[in-house]
């Protein structure tokens, strides 16, 4: 096991053989470190937090400390990080909470860049990045290849959709749809649909046509929710992510942006 003689390790800590701990890394008691994964240096690690195997933490991360958040009484949250992830210097991740389901979760192949903070009861799927200080409130939910551009503020219990793109310096406070691409300058909108992203990821013509279609009814033909709906179900291709999109929006009672 690679360790630093500088690196403060808790007798209660379980790590793995093949992990490493850089210099002047603090890890607690409860914490649980996979295999290959490295604290590179002046890594902070506490709480109930499991950290499964490949991940890299940067210097001056800090994973697992308290949520910021006046009804925590000190209850046995955790925080779950996956694998191969990512953690660039000055993230914060707190634990969970009593209200919010006691657990803190981040999945696999995520990317968190400098300065992230990831508050209490986050949910964040995988394959996930998450560009310098965005910022997420409590309860927020990041569903998988979701792309979240730099100096966002996310509002508490939103859920940010898969395959979508926000826009740098966006002030999100509802849902973000799904395979779309939302920015805002003042206030957010969306502007169709993430087809770059999409392309990239390996989808064709007949799956973003449909989509961009759906958007178009959505948010430039002057229908409410209710209208849009009905008119993508008669009239657009109803192909797997089109579904997707009508059920994310059927189940956002916050209301989504549009």
């Amino acid at each position: 096991m690679a360790i630093h003689p500088t690196a403060i390790i808790d007798p209660d800590a379980q790590i793995s053989r093949e992990a490493e701990i850089g210099p002047y890394c603090i890890v607690g008691s409860g914490v649980s470190i996979g295999p290959r994964t490295r604290l590179l240096a002046h890594v902070y690690l506490e709480g109930k937090l499991t950290i499964g195997r490949d991940n890299v933490f940067h210097p001056y991360a800090s994973c697992g400390t308290e949520p910021q958040d006046k009804k925590y009484k000190g209850e046995p949250s955790e925080t779950r990080i996956g694998d191969r992830n990512t953690i660039r210097e000055f993230v914060t991740i707190h634990r969970g909470t009593e209200g919010g389901g006691m657990v803190t979760s981040i999945g696999d192949d995520n990317l968190l860049m400098a300065y992230v903070h990831v508050a209490h009861d986050v949910i964040i799927g995988n394959h996930t990045i998450l560009a310098n200080a965005v910022t997420f409130a409590g309860h927020v939910m990041v569903e998988d290849y979701a792309n979240i551009g730099g100096f966002c503020a996310i509002h508490q219990f939103c859920r940010i959709g898969k395959h979508a793109m926000v826009g740098s310096n966006s002030v999100i406070k509802q849902n973000v749809l799904p395979y779309s691409v939302t920015a805002s300058d003042h206030s957010p909108e969306v502007f169709g649909a993430n087809r770059v992203g999409l392309e990239r990821k390996g989808y064709g013509p007949d799956d973003i046509e449909p989509l961009q279609n759906a958007f178009r009814m959505l948010t430039r033909a002057g229908l409410n929710t209710r209208q849009a709906l009905a008119r993508i179900e008669e009239e657009v291709s109803q192909t797997a992510e089109v579904r997707e999109l009508t059920e994310f929006i059927r189940h956002s009672p916050r209301g989504f942006v549009k």
